[in-house]
């Protein structure tokens, strides 16, 4: 009895794999959301060696830390254990990047001012890798003249600043303090381990998610875009030093840090976004899902079951991708298809001024709408198609890049 082969499952996609990543952590009550940072870095394929200060301490144990990296904790210039008790820079050297958060004003201070008086001070003094700064505190303290002054002093150093949040503080106070969430700041970390690379000085426009076209104030017509393909693109192009702008569409997706997001909700408010951006951007890939059709008419109220069927008259939607344009514009689209994705892409490629159209059978186990995986043909403009194995979307993502970037100016 012959029985089916299975194909592998799509290895997962590591964006910090190989990296070195040192956490430094100052006394706040937000130091727990550190330990969530930590294990986030871990996750992600990251090397994490973490610094605690003595404040830190009185907040959260080394245990945690040592548990949720496999790797031991500093928290001195002088342990036995510790890289720093035999050379205090060695963990600045080996650092790809430096991320101090739950960041003080007093931790805050010392780094303006090149303090090196313990492990996380001699640490940053001494590196010469990116760094990030998430501050938390009270709202008072941040909005202080001297504060802000010490950011400024952090920001003309190039240091990457996480803009906190706003909402309740441990103080009771309400105001800004809250330390960037953890999701958000691996963001942030793999944004400025990538600043210098091959996409460095690009500028680049993803557009993602499923468009809705109102049907009355209650109801819409969409699609099942899950947004993820986009949202993918988008980190890979900002991990590769370009600079972003996001136009999405509504997902449930978490807001990527490290970019510009443009939210829209229509096929019009996607074009004019587009279009906008396009003009001055280096590459255009059109991710998102565009509803092909729309209401011809909008009810401005909610219709109501007055019988027992509705008509609904649909008019088609303009394509208006081949309308972007810019002196060094260059354009990626998207066929999303129920079988013979291929032949249906290549005519895509020509009509929609792309270099190549990037296919996929959306029918496809692995491949469909909401899935972390996906299977694509990179279609040319001879249609040639070159087909990639299923792969986690992030890795979709850099492999697109690739093929692109060859072609930009």
């Amino acid at each position: 009895m012959n029985e089916s082969v299975k194909e592998p499952a799509a290895q997962p996609f590591l964006p910090l794999q190989g990296r070195n990543v040192v956490l430094g952590v100052s006394g706040s009550i937000a130091a727990y959301k550190a330990a969530d940072l930590a294990s986030k870095l871990v996750q992600s394929g990251a090397q994490v060696d973490v610094i605690l200060t003595n404040a830190a301490l009185e907040f959260i144990g080394k245990a945690t830390f040592a548990a949720l990296t496999h790797r031991s904790v500093t928290t001195g210039l002088w342990e036995a254990t510790s890289p720093l008790a035999i050379d205090h820079v060695s963990l600045a050297v080996n650092a790809d990047c430096v991320v101090v958060a739950p960041a003080t004003a007093n931790t805050i201070a010392k780094l303006a001012l090149g303090l090196s008086d313990d492990a996380l001070g001699a640490t940053v003094l001494a590196t010469a890798a990116p760094l990030v700064v998430a501050p938390a505190m009270d709202a008072n303290m941040y909005a202080s003249p001297a504060f802000q002054q010490n950011i400024r002093t952090l920001q003309e150093r190039g240091v990457v600043i996480a803009e906190p949040g706003e909402g309740r503080l441990a103080s009771g106070l309400i105001g800004k303090g809250r330390m960037e969430e953890p999701l958000r700041l691996v963001g942030l970390v793999r944004s400025a381990i990538g600043r210098a690379g091959d996409y460095a000085g690009r500028r680049v426009v993803i557009s993602a998610g499923g468009t809705q076209e109102p049907i009355d104030p209650v109801r819409f017509i969409s699609n099942r875009s899950s947004g993820k393909m986009g949202y993918a693109l988008a980190e890979a192009a900002r991990d590769r030093g370009a600079q972003v702008t996001l136009v999405s569409a509504p997902t449930g997706l978490d807001e990527p840090a490290g970019m510009d997001v443009v939210h829209v909700q229509t096929v019009a408010g996607m074009r004019d976004a587009v279009l906008a951006a396009s003009g001055s951007a280096d590459l255009l890939v059109m991710a998102a899902a565009i509803s092909d059709f729309s209401p011809a008419q909008v009810a401005a109220e909610k219709i109501k079951k007055n019988g027992a069927k509705l008509t609904l008259e649909l008019a088609k939607n303009e394509d208006w991708m081949p309308l972007a344009k810019g002196p060094r514009l260059v354009k990626v689209a998207f066929a999303a298809e129920t079988g013979d994705a291929v032949e249906k892409a290549r005519s895509k490629v020509t009509s929609k001024g792309a270099v190549f159209t990037v296919a996929n059978d959306v029918s496809e186990a692995g491949s469909g709408f909401g899935t972390d995986t996906n299977r694509v043909a990179i279609v040319d403009a001879t249609g040639e198609a070159e087909q990639l194995p299923l792969m986690h979307k992030l890795a979709v993502a850099h492999a697109i890049l690739d093929r692109v970037l060859p072609h930009l100016k």
